[in-house]
C-alpha cells in the first residue's frame, strides 16, 4: 500500500537518447485549436452518437438523454481533475503520469493498465462500424474494412502531429455537419413534447412500454462516461502543446463543452423525433434520417459518419502511440523492449510505438469484441477513480504552490467524484468487473515480481525537463 498512495516524489526528467545525448522528447508544435481538434476527433462526436448511443437507445429508451446529461455533468468535475494533474504534469504519460506523481508508482502503474485497456479495445470496435455505414456506396466486410481503416490511421500516425490536426479537423467538420443534420430532422418532425424526455421508459420485448429504473441509469453512467471520453486526449499531447500550464486545462474544458454539445443535442432531437418507442429503442439512426428526409440524405450522413470513424482512428493511434512511447522512456519493460518503443521517426512521431499500436489493432478486427464494450465501461470509471484520488492528492509538498491550473471547489469536487465513482462500479455486471480486475491483478503481478524489485531502473515516470520553462 505505501507504493499507492506514498508521499509525491519529484518526476525523473528523461533518460537520454543513446546516439545524441539528448532527452527523447516529444516536439510542442501545437496550440490550442490544433489540440482542440485532435482531442474533439478522439472524441469523436459522430461516430459516437452512431456508434455508442444506439446501444443506449436499447436499454434506456427516452431516457437515454437524461443519462448522458448525468455523465457529462460528471465529466466537468473529472475534466477538473485532469485540468489540474495535466498542467501540473504535462507528459505524454497522461493519467499514468499523473497518478504516479500524486498517488504513487504501484497507482499509476494500474492506471497504465486501464488505459491501455480502453485504447486497445476501442479503435479496431470502431473502426469496424465503417461498413455499416459506406454499404451505401459499396458492400464490405465489417473486419476487413475495419482493418484497413486501421492500416490507413496508423500510416496518417507516422505524420507530423501538426499535418495530423489539419487532417482530422477538415474531417471533423464534415462530422459535426452529419450530427447536426441529425438534429435539424429530429427536432423539424417530432412527435412528442420535451416532457418525453424524462418519461423513463423504454420498448419490452411484448411490444408495451416497460420503466427504465433509476439503477438502470446509474448502470448506463458507465457507458455515459465513456461516450465524451475522448476529451482526456488533451492531457496526452499535453508534451506537445505550447505553453502546456496554460493550454491544457483549456483544451480540455472547450473540448467537453463542445463534444457534449455535438453528442446531447442529436440524442434530445433523436428522442423527440422519434416515430414511435419500438423505432427509438431500435436505434436505427440511419433508417430514421431516410424517413425523416430521403435516401441521399441518409447516404450522406452515412458516408460523413464512416469519415468520422476514419478520423476517430487516426487520433487513437496517435493517442495510443503516444501513451506507448511514454512507458517505454519511462522504462516500463525489459531493456531492448524500451529502447525500441522510444525510437522518433524523422516528423518527430514514435514511429515504432505507433506501428505496435496500430498493426495489432488491425488484426483484432477480426476478433469478436463486442462483449468488450462492458470491459471498457468498467476501465473508463476505474481510471476516472484514480484520476480522483490523485487530484484529491495533488496539493501536497511541492505541489501545493507549484504554478498549474486549480479546481474550483477543492476538495469537495474530488471527494465527490470518488464516491459517485464507487457507487457506479458496484452497479456493473459481475461479468466485466471480473475481467477487469483479473487483468488488473495480472499486472499487479507484474508490478511485484519485475517492477518493484527494479524500483531504480525501471517504472522511473519523467515530464519532459522544458514543461516549467513552457508554462
Amino acid at each position: 500500500m505505501t507504493d499507492t498512495l506514498r508521499p509525491a516524489e519529484p518526476l525523473v526528467p528523461p533518460a537520454p537518447d543513446a546516439g545524441t545525448g539528448s532527452p527523447r522528447t516529444l516536439k510542442r508544435s501545437i496550440g490550442v485549436v490544433g489540440g482542440t481538434l485532435l482531442t474533439l476527433s478522439c472524441v469523436t462526436p459522430a461516430s459516437t452518437l452512431f456508434v455508442v448511443v444506439p446501444d443506449l437507445f436499447g436499454s434506456l429508451g427516452t431516457a437515454t438523454a437524461l443519462t448522458i446529461a448525468i455523465g457529462s455533468l460528471l465529466c466537468i468535475a473529472v475534466a477538473f481533475c485532469y485540468c489540474e494533474l495535466g498542467t501540473l504534469v504535462p507528459s505524454a504519460g497522461g493519467e499514468y503520469a499523473m497518478v504516479s506523481t500524486m498517488a504513487g508508482r504501484l497507482a499509476g502503474w494500474l492506471v497504465f493498465v486501464l488505459s491501455l485497456l480502453v485504447v486497445v479495445i476501442v479503435p479496431p470496435v470502431i473502426a469496424m462500424g465503417t461498413a455499416d455505414y459506406l454499404a451505401p456506396v459499396a458492400d464490405l466486410d465489417p473486419s476487413v474494412a475495419g482493418a484497413g481503416v486501421m492500416l490507413l490511421a496508423t500510416l496518417a500516425g507516422l505524420l507530423d502531429l501538426r499535418a495530423n490536426a489539419w487532417i482530422t479537423g477538415v474531417f471533423l467538420v464534415l462530422e459535426v455537419i452529419a450530427a447536426a443534420l441529425v438534429a435539424v430532422l429530429g427536432f423539424a418532425h417530432a412527435e412528442r413534447g420535451p416532457g418525453s424526455l424524462a418519461s423513463m421508459e423504454v420498448a419490452g420485448a411484448d411490444g408495451h412500454a416497460d420503466t427504465v429504473t433509476a439503477m438502470l441509469v446509474v448502470s448506463g453512467l458507465a457507458i455515459a462516461l465513456f461516450v465524451t471520453q475522448g476529451f482526456s486526449t488533451a492531457v496526452y499531447l499535453s508534451e506537445e502543446l505550447e505553453n502546456p500550464r496554460r493550454n491544457v486545462a483549456r483544451t480540455v474544458l472547450a473540448t467537453l463543452a463542445i463534444s457534449t454539445a455535438i453528442i446531447l443535442v442529436p440524442v434530445v432531437a433523436i428522442t423527440l423525433g422519434a416515430a414511435d418507442l419500438a423505432e427509438l429503442t431500435g436505434g436505427d439512426l440511419g433508417a430514421m434520417v431516410t424517413a425523416w428526409s430521403n435516401s441521399a440524405t441518409g447516404t450522406f450522413v452515412s458516408l460523413c459518419v464512416a469519415l468520422a470513424i476514419i478520423n476517430a482512428g487516426i487520433v487513437m493511434v496517435i493517442q495510443n502511440s503516444r501513451v506507448l512511447f511514454a512507458s517505454a522512456r519511462d522504462k516500463a519493460w525489459p531493456g531492448p523492449v524500451n529502447t525500441v518503443f522510444a525510437k522518433l521517426g524523422r516528423f518527430g512521431s514514435p514511429w515504432v510505438a505507433t506501428l505496435a499500436v496500430g498493426i495489432p489493432g488491425a488484426a483484432l478486427c477480426f476478433v469478436n469484441l463486442d462483449t468488450l464494450y462492458g470491459v471498457t465501461g468498467v476501465s473508463v470509471t476505474g481510471m476516472y477513480l484514480l484520476v480522483a484520488i490523485a487530484a484529491l492528492l495533488a496539493r501536497r509538498g511541492n505541489h501545493h504552490h507549484a504554478s498549474a491550473w486549480r479546481m474550483p471547489l477543492w476538495p469537495a469536487v474530488p471527494v465527490l467524484l470518488i464516491a459517485v465513482l464507487a457507487y457506479i462500479l458496484t452497479q456493473q455486471e459481475t461479468e466485466y468487473l471480473l475481467w477487469t480486475g483479473g487483468i488488473a491483478a495480472a499486472a499487479t503481478l507484474y508490478w511485484a515480481f519485475y517492477l518493484r524489485p527494479r524500483r531504480e531502473t525501471r517504472w522511473l515516470v519523467s515530464i519532459p525537463e522544458d514543461a516549467e520553462t513552457n508554462g
